[in-house]
């Protein structure tokens, strides 16, 4: 059975920075895409970061760059999001998710992926 639990969300002011974890389990690690999504009150569900495990090649949302850094360890089962420089905007539930179809990752990022999480919620405050 696959699992994937997130770890790590909190709330913190305007500037601060939190580390998301996501342990995975159920599915051999190395050959999936895992990635994080987010959804804000009201808004819809976006991809905020993905990474493919068989190459390590990551991609990112715009509104992401430059502060969020996506990593995995293969040792763990666990993928982390490194976020920096939080904003008020970046206030969402995140979701881990997992993928082995081997699809590129912009379309992950656009579509999401087979296997979710239950999510870990992420406050910003200003």
């Amino acid at each position: 059975e696959v699992q994937l639990v997130e770890s790590g969300g909190g709330l913190v002011q305007a500037g601060g920075s939190l580390r998301l974890s996501c342990a995975a389990s159920g599915f051999i690690f190395d050959d999936y895409t895992i990635g994080w999504f987010r959804q804000a009150p009201g808004k819809e569900r976006e991809g905020v970061s993905c990474i493919s495990n068989s190459d390590a090649s990551t991609y990112y949302a715009d509104s992401v760059k430059g502060r969020f850094t996506i990593s995995s360890d293969s040792a763990k089962n666990t993928v982390y999001l490194q976020m920096n420089s939080l904003k008020p905007e970046d206030t969402a539930v995140y979701y881990c998710a997992a993928d082995g179809r081997g699809l590129r990752l912009e379309t992950y990022h656009k579509y999401g992926m087979h296997y979710w999480g239950k999510g870990t919620l992420v406050t910003v405050s200003s």
